[in-house]
């Protein structure tokens, strides 16, 4: 073999075809995050249609029955196929705590047993255990929800100067109390939820945040920080 072929042969990529490669890694690099992003975005938009359409079945539920969902008594003999430990107490309240840990046989969660009785929700299994995507429902965007009752000086766990007396439903990231540590939405995410449902501010209006340190200051959300935050957003407006 002469020594220009040895020489040849053991010749690396040239600067074009370094920069060839570089462009198609690129590309692909590019692709990913635009696919997650596109993925992340589909979470958000189906969150936000589970919320809307949570609200939509409660009104439904009491139109129909004339109760909230979750207190209604004789479940056994109201709803198909419903038993008698699935039953609130008929005081005309959702006796649970806003964002306080729920319980397996508090009306937060009868609420959810009782509207898939009644045929009105989806994505609830009656005999799947207390757990997200078993008695209470889980979330595209992660965890999962419950409902609770604000006080009335409009307090919740974790949270105060909510509206009082009203409904809402706790997105978590566990089966547990709503804490600045407990949620798992990124900061990025809750705002464009908040946004979508109510004003964009995590203090105010009928959609607030509960976020870990960082994750807000005085002017709002701050979205690029790596925080998560869980939320409270109001149903049955």
């Amino acid at each position: 073999m002469s020594t220009q072929t040895l020489k040849r042969s053991e010749a690396g990529f040239t600067l074009v075809e370094l920069a060839i490669v570089m462009v198609i890694i690129g590309l692909l690099i590019g692709g990913v995050l635009k696919g997650q992003e596109l993925i992340t975005s589909a979470r958000v938009s189906s969150t936000v249609t589970q919320i809307k359409s949570l609200d939509a079945a409660m009104n439904t539920f009491q139109d129909k029955y004339n109760v909230l969902p979750g207190d209604m008594t004789n479940v056994d003999t109201r709803l198909a196929g419903g038993l008698t430990a699935e039953s609130g107490n008929g005081n005309g309240a959702l006796n649970s705590v806003l964002g306080a840990a729920p319980v397996a046989n508090g009306e937060g969660t009868l609420a959810f047993v009782q509207m898939s009785r009644a045929d009105l929700m989806s994505g609830i299994n009656v005999s799947g255990g207390f757990v997200f995507s078993g008695l209470l429902p889980s979330t595209p965007i992660g965890g999962g929800m419950f409902l609770g009752t604000s006080s009335a000086t409009g307090q919740a766990t974790g949270a105060t100067g909510l509206f009082s007396n009203r409904i809402y439903v706790a997105v978590n990231g566990v089966v547990g109390a709503v804490s600045r540590t407990s949620g798992n939405i990124p900061v990025v995410n809750t705002a464009q939820i908040d946004r979508k449902l109510d004003d964009g501010i995590p203090t105010g209006g009928a959609t607030r945040a509960v976020c870990a340190t960082g994750g807000t200051n005085a002017n709002g959300y701050v979205e690029d920080a790596t925080s998560s935050c869980a939320m409270y957003i109001r149903a049955m407006n």
